[in-house]
């Protein structure tokens, strides 16, 4: 699968790379090759937190509506290789109040998150207050 990163430079040889569908998933490497490269682990490392992957955001328009304000970025589309991840993701369809959905967009927008992103980080955290 091909999930967003958005890669910013730091300094001459330091690259930070961060996944809007994946907040805490991080990388750093000395150039967007390296980002590339590093990101398959970024991911493997993420889903060990038990959290659920949602899938890629794809609209171009709420990407840039993630973009930190003041900084240079590029938005790079790495490849996944799901098959060596484990989760549990999956599709589904959900109707919102609209008032309630732009909520959800401005919340995520705010942590630099996609919607699906903040959506899965919210139930992840309502959930925890019920024991299984």
């Amino acid at each position: 699968m091909q999930y967003p990163l958005y890669v910013q430079r730091y300094s001459c040889n330091v690259f930070h790379g961060s996944f809007p569908d994946l907040p805490g998933a991080e990388i750093t490497g000395s150039s967007i090759g390296d980002l590339q490269r590093n990101a398959q682990h970024a991911v493997e490392v993420y889903d060990g937190s038990e959290q659920l992957i949602p899938g890629p955001t794809c609209d171009t328009s709420e990407l840039r509506g993630l973009e930190r304000e003041g900084s240079e970025g590029i938005w790079v589309f790495v490849n996944i290789d799901m098959s060596r991840v484990r989760s549990n993701s999956v599709g589904f369809q959900v109707s919102l109040n609209a008032a309630l959905l732009e909520r959800v967009n401005a919340a995520a927008r705010q942590r630099r998150m996609s919607r699906s992103g903040f959506i899965t980080l919210a139930v992840t955290n309502e959930l925890a207050k019920y024991p299984e």
